[in-house]
């Protein structure tokens, strides 16, 4: 159960380092994202792939750039990731409870 869940962060985090190499260093392709990420070039453009779909970023002839929804997407995503966080807080369970056998 946990497992999928951390698996799940995992590619979020990649495909948020993939963003954030696009914003900085636009246009920008996939074997220098690889090449500086250490991700195998399929990962790479699997999150290019997503970023895309949602979006946030488009191909041109030099690379991946931005798109006119990636600054909102950047302005909200510390208050998502925010609430997300205090939701995983309120589902830990408490060391006072205790668990019988």
């Amino acid at each position: 159960m946990i497992d999928r869940l951390e698996k799940e962060v995992d590619m979020l985090e990649r495909h948020l380092q993939v963003l954030r190499m696009v914003i900085e260093s636009e246009p920008i392709g996939i074997v220098k994202m690889s090449n500086e990420t250490g991700y195998p070039h399929h990962k790479v453009r699997y999150s290019l792939r997503v970023l895309e779909e949602e979006n946030l970023i488009e191909p041109s002839s030099q690379g991946a750039i931005t798109t006119e929804r990636t600054a909102e997407f950047v302005d909200e995503l510390d208050g998502k990731l925010d609430e997300i966080v205090d939701k995983l807080d309120e589902m830990k369970i408490e060391e006072t409870v205790e668990v019988e056998n």
